[in-house]
């Protein structure tokens, strides 16, 4: 058994090398051309090639999470390293020396660059296409306006549809009934399977649910598509979906990925929708709280505005979303410092994806194994999180009993991780009901799994249901 301070030498390379002295405290002095191309005329052209981070370096650069704790639910919150948020404070001191002078010539140049760079990483077309918001459900909250206007302003008739999978984030479920529902849309759920063994499960009930939304002559005017879904997760055929709403003439189509960017590939030319949002701050290393929406340019996508109305509207939404008022605008200014670290990784963000997926599966077959259990899905279904059968004997009947199982694990064995209730079908025997979200990150190590598995042991052993738990 590892040390509970090792890391996996499978997932890091491990050189003998130093880590490189930090940043400089001012942004850099790029000059920007009219693509949002960034180019340096006083720095030389090429930096000096980073050095491959050690195990040591990466304990060091996340040394300030709760060591007590198994973190083992990175999906939810993410993690930023030490030299990000090194960075990010730099830009906070500029902004708080001279707030003026960092208005007028920082601000919005530093913004820029990041939504550049943001648009090499997502494979876009053009910056214009990418907008940074503070997460995904006020990127969900923009395209939901929209879709809401058009039904309020008749150009979208009574009873016309909007289709969305039945695991679709409780938040963005919200804004659907806000802006789709009390403007007349009907909403069609796509009811999927959990567990789920293969795309064609998921694909099939799509269809199903796209020929509800049309049936007595209605249109599907909006297609929401969760590329991972965050409860139970699973990672959706969101290409194959993507087309089969394009051969049935659905109108717009949205991809809720909020935990994609850093866990799955992300190609806007490839899955070909007209909006995309994902979080940066859960996978991709950023300070919460900042996401990108991207917005393929069409006529359709010109009437999309921030929520909050501020001095820019009407000049497209990524000049409105870049200043929404005085606010803290540093975490979306740091996308070119977190490039600088991920590429410290062997592979970049790639590699860092391919370990993370690889690792948490083994971590959750371990977990099944020892339980007698199952996962949720097949690993071709799984990114950086797994779904892990819990024992039947726990008794999870209700989401509060999840929800008090998972308070249960944090206070007395010092694990986190996310639980599902899963409701059992009719007819089943001994059926697993509860599910955890495990996930993986380069900081975290083997023994946090081995704690949550000797945790559920216990329980199990003592004859602890969750019925026997107080909130």
């Amino acid at each position: 058994m590892e040390s509970p301070h090792s890391l996996s030498l499978s997932l890091l390379p491990n050189p003998n090398t130093s880590f490189p002295p930090p940043m400089a405290s001012d942004p850099h002095p790029f000059d920007l051309n009219e693509n949002g191309d960034a180019t340096n005329h006083n720095q030389p052209t090429k930096k000096p090639k980073l050095s491959l981070i050690t195990p040591s370096q990466v304990r060091s650069e996340f040394s300030h999470h709760d060591p007590h704790t198994a973190r083992i639910n990175n999906g939810s919150f993410g993690s930023c390293p030490k030299s990000v948020l090194a960075a990010q404070n730099e830009y906070q001191l500029k902004y708080l020396r001279q707030p003026d002078a960092f208005y007028f010539n920082h601000l919005k140049p530093s913004i820029l660059r990041s939504r550049t760079v943001i648009k090499d990483l997502i494979n876009a077309d053009d910056v214009d296409e990418v907008s940074i918001v503070d997460n995904a459900t006020t990127a969900a909250s923009i395209v939901l306006q929209q879709t809401g206007r058009a039904f309020a302003e008749g150009r979208f008739d009574k009873g016309d549809a909007a289709v969305m999978l039945h695991y679709a984030y409780g938040a963005v479920k919200m804004s659907v009934q806000a802006y789709v529902t009390r403007a007349g849309g009907r909403v069609i759920e796509v009811q999927l399977p959990f567990p789920v063994t293969c795309n064609d499960e998921i694909i099939s009930e799509f269809r199903k649910a796209l020929e509800r939304g049309k049936s007595d002559g209605h249109k599907v005017r909006l297609a929401l598509i969760d590329h991972i879904t965050s409860m139970p997760c699973v990672v959706i055929p969101v290409k194959e979906l993507v087309k089969i709403c394009r051969d049935e003439g659905v109108d717009q189509i949205f991809v809720d990925a909020a935990h994609a960017i850093g866990s799955t590939n992300v190609d806007m030319k490839e899955i070909g929708a007209d909006f995309y949002t994902s979080n940066l701050h859960k996978w991709f290393f950023c300070p919460p709280a900042v996401a990108l929406l991207y917005c393929r340019k069409s006529d359709k996508t010109l009437d999309l505005h921030h929520p909050v109305v501020s001095h820019e509207y009407g000049n497209g939404l990524a000049i409105e979303s870049a200043w929404i008022g005085t606010r803290d605008y540093s975490a979306q200014m740091v996308v070119p410092e977190v490039v600088e670290f991920v590429n410290r990784f062997e592979g970049g963000i790639e590699g860092i994806r391919t370990r993370n997926h690889e690792k948490v599966v083994e971590m959750g077959e371990m977990l099944a194994k020892a339980w007698g259990t199952n996962l949720g899905s097949p690993p071709e279904m799984c990114s950086s999180m797994v779904m892990v059968g819990l024992p039947a004997c726990l008794e999870i009947s209700s989401d509060s009993d999840g929800f008090k199982l998972r308070t249960h694990l944090r206070d007395c064995f010092g694990v986190e991780v996310p639980i599902y209730y899963r409701a059992p079908k009719d007819g089943e025997i001994n059926p697993l009901t509860g599910y955890a979200r495990i996930s993986h990150q380069v900081y975290n190590v083997v023994d946090e799994y081995y704690r949550f598995r000797d945790a559920v042991n216990k329980l199990v052993n003592d004859r602890v249901t969750c019925a026997s738990l107080s909130c």
